[in-house]
């Protein structure tokens, strides 16, 4: 069964000042998405689901479903702050949305089998998908509770403008996602790489260690997960105009309470996206540079 790719592009990046889902990164007008999708036909992936918002409907078919009719299949879904569970009452000014979690529980009732979740602004190299797609390759549902990620070291995942948060990971023996911890402000100082903790003090990280990139592999079981965990989060959560109900949180909930294993998958490509308006250049000469080592076409649809 060839996996599908959920690609979450419902954010209006208050951050970059601008639609950055669409903006045009590659020689020939392409966008990050664009080099995403392209990865997964090459890996082996049947079908891509973009979850947005209405309010970009149009630009959104406009840039992607024409020219990519005829390379994969192609559906969307909305994410929205008033979908929530009936008799939630939320702020009339909450225009965030809910998180990551949130977008994933809107693709139910269209996937029927493994599939990727991405975001839309994140360039993850050709290995990532290869590598997802190649663990699910033999996927049975008696592995209905079998999810993974691909892991990145967090050296490969900074950006030269900013801290960035990640979810840094601890791995057992075999592999295995333990636990992952949102860390915040994470970036380079004059003796190495480090995060802000709580006490608003520096720590030091070591550059291999694995760090969570919201590329995540889960079966459909995970729905239903996510259809209960949403219902408690936004229970005590809807007058919270800031909450988000992310995924890694469902995640270590789930290994936790032993209801599902994640495998962590590595991968030594070098992440680079766009968090602030200033990575822009970095992403246009990142992508230039594997355009001209071949890696990709000068014009990757034409």
């Amino acid at each position: 069964m060839k996996p599908t790719l959920l690609i979450l592009a419902a954010g209006m990046g208050s951050r970059y000042g601008g639609l950055k889902q669409l903006d045009q990164v590659g020689p020939s007008g392409e966008t990050i998405i664009d080099y995403s999708i392209y990865d997964a036909i090459r890996a082996g992936f049947g079908k891509v689901i973009f979850i947005i918002k209405e309010a970009i409907e149009d630009e959104f078919k406009e840039v992607f479903v024409e020219r990519l009719r005829d390379k994969i299949a192609i559906d969307y879904v909305f994410q929205e702050t008033w979908m929530v569970p009936e008799g939630i009452t939320i702020p009339d000014n909450r225009s965030k949305p809910w998180g990551t979690g949130h977008a994933v529980m809107m693709a139910d009732g269209k996937v029927n089998g493994p599939f990727a979740v991405i975001n839309a602004d994140d360039f993850y190299g050709r290995g990532a998908f290869e590598t997802l797609a190649a663990y699910y390759k033999d996927w049975t549902p008696g592995r209905n509770t079998d999810y993974c990620m691909v892991g990145y070291r967090v050296a490969n995942t900074l950006s030269e403008f900013g801290a960035v948060s990640r979810g840094v990971c601890e791995p057992d023996e075999n592999s295995l996602l333990v636990n992952v911890v949102e860390r915040t402000r994470i970036e380079r100082n004059e003796t190495g790489i480090a995060y802000r903790n709580e006490q608003e003090q520096d720590v030091m990280i070591p550059g291999d260690t694995i760090v969570s990139m919201n590329f995540w592999g889960f079966t459909p079981s995970l729905f239903s997960f996510l259809a209960k965990g949403f219902e408690a989060f936004i229970q005590a959560n809807a007058a919270n105009l800031k909450a988000e109900f992310f995924i890694p949180s469902v995640v270590n909930e789930l290994i936790k309470t032993q209801q599902a294993t994640v495998k962590i998958l590595h991968c030594d490509e070098k992440w680079f996206g766009m968090t602030y308006r200033e990575d822009r250049g970095t992403v246009v000469k990142n992508i230039r540079e594997l355009v001209r080592l071949g890696i990709y076409p000068e014009n990757l649809w034409g």
